[in-house]
């Protein structure tokens, strides 16, 4: 299988941290996790749009970094959507390790302006950072997730409840349900069969 073949989640294109939350994925075969390999990572994270860091520069430690963080998110994402899904239950149980995990990566780097003179007696600005490439990656999200949580009234976060959806979505319609139309169509599927296949009432 070429890196062009292999399966991204079904829902890209949300906040970053969002995308990160929904690596965790289902379809009829089962539940995915598109961090699984290296590979697997490397191919979602040039998905992205824009890209948070060069992926070719995450290392193995990063990686399991990068699934910590993951993990963390889709804990607070459950905490405060109430989700009552158990198969979309995150492998980190405890709130107080999804804070501290979020909010570690977000200063494993750090960025900064200098003023600095030039030989032709000019002043010019540059930016410098300090961290390793898996560090400037975490940070990036972690960073982002920070900001995005942190407006939690203005966050319109929700679980989709189609049968065996484990993805998060920020609803940006009024009537939106469902993170997709596909969602939307087995949902009401189910509906359908379960209005119609209730026996008759008996006298």
């Amino acid at each position: 299988m070429t890196a062009d073949q292999l399966t991204l989640p079904p829902l890209l294109g949300q906040a970053p941290p969002i995308d990160l939350v929904n690596t965790i994925w289902a379809d009829r075969h089962g539940i995915h996790d598109s961090l699984a390999t290296p590979r697997d990572a490397r191919h979602w994270l040039t998905a992205l749009a824009p890209q948070p860091s060069n992926p070719a520069n995450l290392s193995d430690n990063g990686l399991a970094r990068l699934r910590d963080l993951r993990n963390a998110l889709r804990r607070l994402a459950a905490e405060r959507t109430a989700d009552p899904r158990s198969r979309a239950a995150s492998a980190m149980t405890s709130l107080d390790t999804a804070l501290h995990t979020v909010n570690h990566n977000a200063r494993t780097a750090h960025t900064w302006q200098a003023l600095e003179l030039t030989d032709d007696g000019t002043v010019t600005e540059r930016t410098y950072t300090s961290g390793s490439p898996d560090d400037l990656l975490l940070r990036a999200f972690a960073t982002e997730a920070v900001t995005l949580f942190g407006q939690w009234n203005d966050l319109d976060l929700r679980v989709c409840l189609a049968p065996g959806c484990v993805l998060y979505f920020l609803k940006d319609h009024p009537r939106r349900e469902w993170c997709s139309t596909a969602c939307g169509n087995r949902a009401r599927a189910a509906r359908h069969y379960a209005r119609h296949s209730r026996p008759a009432a008996t006298e």
